[in-house]
């Protein structure tokens, strides 16, 4: 991709993150070219919009009373992308997360358990993979990433909860492999590791942790994960009995925009459809084991 033809890509992300919200035009010349924008920047940003514009026109059905103008719209001093939530890949997801909190919080791990699943497959790669990312989206893409690290422990959560702690157990070796220092992920694994009945592995876990705290940061694990430890190590944690789970706190975010025919009859406070149309995340939390 040509460093012009990024440029839109990087407009329509911004916009779409927004969606519905004015984007001002300094924030979009930020995104753009940082603290250098070229001479005649409100004129390149202008013809970008356009460009956007003209591709709106050509997705639109034909014979459609709408025009692009009525979906970039242009306010004062910024531009808006007018379009509906659930055409909106992070609103579905963010709507999923929500439902699995409540589900959650009235102890129905089952409805939280599908939620929070349906929620992790609107993902495809990365947040904004194919697009070149400046300092205000970069932050974005921090945050929508975090967010879904958490909704996938809070589904683990949930799936140990109901004594699927064989079912997460692959699962959770890749994550804790890629997240060594994360401590919640550590302790659904030593959990789960103990209820499959291999204590001395579930040890090993925490004796994996503790060594890269101890190199990393000089710290060590939290006293919460040293509680679970000496469970574990004197066959103290209760096999039938599992692990509270706490639900994922997130904020509702904007999300890039992607085709989509609209969702059926609402189920939990979520739509029973899927939406016809997924992209990737522009992207956007945690449980912990209790004792």
């Amino acid at each position: 991709m040509t460093p012009t033809a990024a440029k839109p890509r990087q407009v329509l992300a911004m916009l779409a993150l927004s969606a519905g919200r004015i984007v001002s035009v300094p924030t979009l010349i930020e995104e753009l070219w940082g603290d250098r924008p070229p001479m005649s920047v409100r004129t390149t940003l202008q013809t970008y919009i356009l460009q956007l514009r003209r591709l709106i026109d050509s997705a639109l059905p034909a014979g459609s009373s709408t025009r692009a103008k009525d979906v970039l719209v242009t306010r004062f001093d910024g531009y808006l992308l007018d379009v509906a939530p659930e055409d909106v890949d992070v609103w579905v997801y963010e709507q999923l997360v929500e439902a699995g909190n409540r589900a959650i919080e009235r102890g129905d791990y089952e409805t939280a358990s599908r939620h929070l699943g349906r929620a992790l497959q609107q993902w495809q790669g990365h947040a904004l993979a194919d697009v070149r990312v400046g300092m205000p989206l970069s932050i974005e893409v921090a945050r929508l990433e975090e967010s879904r690290l958490n909704a996938l422990e809070s589904r683990i959560g949930a799936d140990i909860r109901l004594g699927r702690h064989n079912a997460v157990l692959s699962e959770l070796t890749v994550l804790t492999a890629k997240h060594p220092m994360h401590e919640n992920l550590c302790a659904h694994h030593m959990v789960s590791l103990y209820r499959a009945g291999r204590q001395s592995q579930a040890l090993e876990v925490f004796r994996t942790l503790r060594q890269t705290l101890n190199r990393e940061l000089g710290v060590e694990p939290s006293g919460r994960l040293q509680k679970l430890q000496r469970a574990v190590l004197r066959s103290e944690l209760d096999l039938e009995v599992p692990p509270p789970v706490r639900p994922v706190l997130t904020k509702a975010v904007p999300a890039v925009a992607t085709p989509g025919t609209g969702w059926g009859e609402e189920r939990d406070g979520v739509p029973a459809g899927e939406p016809a149309g997924t992209g990737h995340l522009t992207k956007v939390g945690g449980n912990g084991w209790q004792r």
